[in-house]
């Protein structure tokens, strides 16, 4: 019996318990074993397939080691805009760049191999599809060719995604393009140059473009305007701006998409702001009025198969443990989101950034005080604690005047997004929460269509790009003159705080280390250049036996 591999070599993985067998044990077939041979035979087979890839890409916000890691914090934390407050996991690499930035950490060599276990999975089901002649592809409507297209695109479009954090992460990287067998592991791979690995992902992503919906008939597959977006932000990664430029339009200039201009939805009725009505519960999916959506992570509280994000345990504040006047006073409710552990905060440059007015650093996207509330305003929470002197109505403001550093981090009273606000309502102190996510957003595309043109020299253009975005926002509007490389990224830190992958833009745009030191004070002034890629995990270069890994530059 031979047992598929679900990474290059290093990691034996199982996805939905699908093993792969290409020999018969003692011509057994046991009827209780799925294998690769029975599973990829029908559409359905395939869906289940892809079902298991799109729960592997989820646990970027899922997390690792039964969620008390969150993936996407090395994409995102140790930025000019997101540091760590509490010390652990991927916290203590950006905190401590110098020392815990290895080849032997377990957070980067953890999401590699996880990475590799996509780009695995994807591979069997292109792989399983193209060369298999005996599949029935009917199903639905479509004709078997449309089917057949449709879930190449769906494992191209996925494993382009993966090879995107790769190549972003750790530079160049082997490229695999078919499944990996357990009975022929390779031990000679060779990493590949950063430009070749671009250009696959470019071939995955264009034929995907072509067989995908606008509008996916399954919630929480991804659409032809996320790949189109991917398309723009790959084509300012290989210097080609009016590529870049074409793609986005592509997706903008889509009828279906739309940016959330006006109020909508489950809280329309209540105070809020237009911009902040796409990430309640309720609102996130296109179905449900988000226009705006171009792919959205589907969860759902005890439901096999459901799961749940940590986005919101990672970067809500302990709140709960703010003590005034010797008294704890705020009790978790739903409105408050929950319980946090905030491992990871906004720097006080990002939380600044916001010019008065902008909707998007208003106190409904960014939690800057809290009301204290008796019983029935925190129901089904008790009523808040009372300080001495203190009353229900009262603010406890949140402080930060001073940034966190690695000498006064921990701050519970430091302010945090409430994009990810949400709690299961028997359970205010669960870990992990169940609402639907906006993962990619048109918003981001205006982005990277304003780059686009600033790179081509059109900065009256870039501008006007950007205004629609800050019209929305309550926000001044700019002119070409404001327009560089720098307000750019300033704006994409307004519009996409804790939502864009950050480490992955600054990196692109070669300005990591340069803003890391300007703007993080808990880990930028240990950063070096070498730490813009992470280090090849020791483990894959140990594994590959029979021939020399080389690691990256200064580890």
């Amino acid at each position: 019996m031979k047992i598929k591999s679900f990474n290059i070599v290093f990691v034996s993985a199982l996805i939905w318990g699908v093993v792969g067998c290409s020999e018969d044990l003692l011509d057994e077939k046991p009827p209780h074993l799925i294998t690769t041979e029975s599973l990829y035979v029908n559409l359905a087979g395939f869906e289940s397939g892809l079902n298991g890839l799109y729960a592997l890409v989820r646990q970027e916000r899922e997390g690792r080691s039964g969620g008390n890691s969150l993936r996407t914090d090395m994409f995102m934390t140790g930025t000019d805009n997101i540091v760590p407050n509490h010390s652990g996991n991927f916290s203590q690499v950006a905190e401590r760049w110098n020392t815990h930035n290895t080849p032997f950490d377990a957070e980067i060599s953890g999401n590699f191999e996880w990475l590799y276990q996509i780009v695995n999975a994807a591979n069997t089901i292109i792989n399983q599809a193209e060369e298999r002649s005996d599949v029935d592809w009917s199903g639905g409507s479509a004709t078997d060719e449309e089917n057949k297209n449709r879930v190449v695109a769906e494992a191209k479009a996925l494993r382009a995604w993966a090879y995107r954090h790769l190549t972003y992460g750790w530079g160049d990287v082997p490229l695999s393009l078919e499944e990996s067998l357990g009975s022929s592991l390779k031990t000679d791979w060779e990493r590949t140059p950063v430009a070749k690995v671009r250009e696959q992902m470019e071939e995955d992503w264009l034929f995907a473009e072509q067989h995908l919906d606008v509008e996916p008939k399954v919630r929480g597959k991804i659409s032809k305007g996320a790949v189109q977006h991917y398309l723009a932000e790959l084509y300012l990664a290989m210097d080609k701006p009016d590529l870049a430029l074409e793609w986005a339009d592509k997706c903008i200039n889509t009828p279906e998409y739309k940016l959330i201009t006006e109020r909508y939805g489950v809280r329309s009725g209540e105070d809020g702001v237009p911009f902040m009505d796409m990430f309640y519960d309720g609102n996130s999916n296109r179905e449900e009025g988000n226009t705006e959506a171009l792919w959205v992570w589907q969860w759902e509280f005890e439901t096999i198969g459901g799961g749940g994000s940590i986005m919101r345990r990672w970067q809500t504040t302990r709140y709960e443990t703010i003590n005034v006047g010797g008294v704890r006073p705020l009790q978790y409710t739903l409105e408050r989101g929950g319980r946090g552990i905030g491992r990871i905060a906004p720097t006080k440059w990002a939380i600044d950034l916001y010019e008065d007015g902008d909707d998007r650093g208003s106190h409904f996207a960014i939690r800057k005080f809290f009301v204290l509330k008796d019983a029935a305003e925190n129901a089904p929470a008790e009523a808040d604690r009372l300080p001495p002197g203190m009353n229900y109505g009262d603010t406890i403001k949140l402080n930060w005047d001073n940034d966190i550093t690695a000498t006064n981090r921990g701050r519970l009273d430091w302010p945090f997004s409430r994009k990810f606000d949400s709690t299961p309502i028997t359970n205010l102190q669960h870990n992990y929460h169940f609402n639907d996510q906006v993962y990619l957003r048109l918003g981001e595309t205006y982005l990277i269509k304003a780059e686009a043109e600033f790179r081509l020299g059109f900065n009256d253009a870039a501008a006007e790009t950007i205004n629609v975005l800050r019209r929305r926002a309550n926000a001044s509007e700019v002119t070409g003159a404001d327009i560089d490389l720098d307000f750019i990224l300033d704006e994409r830190s307004r519009e996409l705080l804790f939502e864009e992958h950050r480490r992955h833009t600054l990196v692109r745009t070669g300005k990591w280390l340069e803003r890391v030191k300007l703007y993080n004070h808990n880990g930028g002034q240990v950063a070096t250049q070498r730490d813009a890629l992470f280090p090849i995990p020791q483990s894959v270069i140990d594994a590959n036996l029979t021939k020399v890994m080389p690691q990256n530059p200064d580890y």
